[in-house]
């Protein structure tokens, strides 16, 4: 067996429960729970959203603007936490861009992790098995696809740590995706190197060149592994940005556990603006 590299720290733990309230909300999935808030004089509805696969349930979180019709859909697969108030953050933040924008429940249930050692045991099954982050992640593909709000033929998926890790294997995979994009992930194919032909999505990789967990040699590595494979890739690195470099509560999170994660302001920036001009141009 391939070895795999666990790279996948960051974030918030603690979840905010959703506004909701029980109504129609104008998809093909009227059970889930909907609410609405107003940013920037655009409302945006936030669902909270449950769906299954054989006998497993999942239980996650998305968010698109009021009205809209035909929105492409970004699916976001969160760090090895699971689905908690940054990845909600995100999936908002794309609402409020114009993208029916929903997270992944990757572990079902809607399990989310506080400490290093319980997420290390909920991450590392789907490190070890990419088909079972394959079922998992296509669950989500599904639900989203049923929404009647969306253009089901304009999909991408990003995702953070350990997201980012599962997006760039459901690439791998070659799911029919427009465009991935990954911050701060790890880069080791493990089990699903990028075979010549077999990547059907663009690829937009944002790392930290300070990510002690994802050394230049997995680095080169990935870079000589999508050449080979003639991939359509783009990859960025933020001098000094180290490992979850996006979220504000890195730093706090890896004094708290001494782990070498750090939030990097101009990073995150600067990534969250390659990441809008990558869906513009893969959309």
């Amino acid at each position: 067996m391939k070895s795999f590299k666990i790279a996948c720290f960051s974030l918030s733990i603690i979840a905010l429960p959703l506004l909701s309230c029980n109504g129609n909300n104008n998809s093909k999935n009227e059970s889930d729970s909907d609410a609405m808030s107003t940013t920037d004089s655009t409302v945006i509805t936030e669902l909270a959203v449950d769906y299954s696969a054989g006998d497993q349930t999942f239980k996650s979180y998305a968010a698109y603007k009021e009205g809209g019709e035909n929105l492409p859909v970004v699916l976001v697969v969160p760090e090895w936490w699971g689905v908690n108030d940054y990845t909600r953050s995100r999936v908002k933040q794309l609402a409020e861009l114009g993208y029916f924008a929903m997270a992944v429940d990757m572990y079902g249930d809607g399990k989310t992790a506080d400490d290093p050692a319980t997420a290390g045991e909920l991450a590392t099954p789907f490190y070890k098995d990419a088909q079972l982050a394959r079922k998992h992640f296509e669950a989500a593909l599904e639900k989203a696809k049923s929404f009647n709000q969306v253009d089901s033929s304009k999909i991408a998926a990003i995702g953070y740590c350990f997201g980012g890790s599962m997006v760039l294997n459901m690439a791998r995979l070659g799911l029919d995706l427009k465009g991935v994009v990954s911050f701060h992930g790890g880069l080791n194919g493990g089990l699903t190197p990028a075979q010549k032909g077999s990547i059907k999505a663009a690829l937009l990789v944002l790392h930290g060149e300070a990510d002690s967990m994802v050394p230049e040699e997995e680095v080169k590595a990935f870079k000589k592994e999508m050449d080979e494979a003639e991939v359509n890739y783009k990859f960025i690195g933020y001098p000094g940005a180290k490992h979850a470099f996006t979220n504000p509560n890195a730093t706090a999170v890896g004094q708290k556990h001494n782990i070498d994660v750090a939030y990097d302001e101009t990073a995150d920036k600067a990534s969250w603006e390659e990441l809008v001009s990558f869906l513009s141009s893969v959309f």
